[in-house]
């Protein structure tokens, strides 16, 4: 997915909060919008290097949204909001194997009280939860980086759709380039690790697909190992 964003570059300096963050441009201390609630205490601390896109509009609180964070000499996407569009983009190319075949891609689709990222219909009906990573130690990466209740009711949406006959897909989007496979986050939620351990057993598909990223075009790239 190309990035047309007006991107600049700076250091990271600190985050007074989860939705902000201040960063050095060019000198001048310039305050950031995180799209991105999670601790990421390993990639946010004062010295990184960062990369930005600046917006001149006057609706927003910030003209500046915190993009990427340079890592290990590679940028890591850090933006939530991408992993669903990066998403739709590789099943309609066909890059994730497991969900080729299917006709049409639907966002946000409300089955029984649950909603789902993604409703793919074609052979059968297919319900698809996102979730993006970015979280990295020695090579492999995790999920959650912080405890997540939400988190755990998405799977149990999708085991309830697997038990009424759907087929269910938990796709974990790795925004980091050099990741050599997938865990959950057993140290940090262990709720959540036996949640997907429990939803594995219940049929539903667990995979992950690392990217591509620069600043100016993140894209799916390949299939990674799961280790549940």
């Amino acid at each position: 997915m190309k990035l047309d964003y007006d991107m600049h570059y700076g250091t990271f300096i600190c985050r007074p909060n989860r939705f902000i963050a201040h960063v050095n441009i060019s000198g001048a201390e310039a305050v950031c919008h995180v799209p991105n609630t999670g601790r990421l205490k390993e990639l946010l601390y004062p010295g990184a290097e960062v990369a930005v896109s600046y917006h001149a509009s006057s609706n927003r609180k910030t003209k500046y949204e915190l993009r990427m964070v340079k890592k290990k000499g590679s940028w890591v996407s850090i933006d939530s909001q991408l992993p669903n569009a990066l998403a739709v983009e590789a099943i309609s190319a066909g890059t994730i194997s497991e969900l080729k075949g299917y006709g049409a891609i639907n966002r946000e689709i409300i089955y029984n009280s649950s909603r789902f990222d993604l409703q793919l219909i074609g052979k059968d009906i297919c319900f698809v939860e996102v979730k993006g990573v970015t979280l990295e130690l020695d090579g492999w990466s995790y999920f959650p980086d912080a405890p997540t209740q939400r988190g755990r009711k998405h799977i149990d949406e999708l085991i309830c759709a697997a038990q009424s006959g759907h087929r269910a897909v938990l796709l974990f989007v790795v925004q980091i380039e050099y990741a050599k496979g997938f865990s959950p986050n057993a140290l940090m939620d262990p709720a959540f690790a036996q949640k997907v351990r429990e939803a594995a057993q219940a049929g539903v598909e667990v995979l992950a697909y690392r990217c591509s990223v620069s600043p100016y075009e993140v894209t799916i790239l390949k299939k990674i190992p799961v280790k549940i």
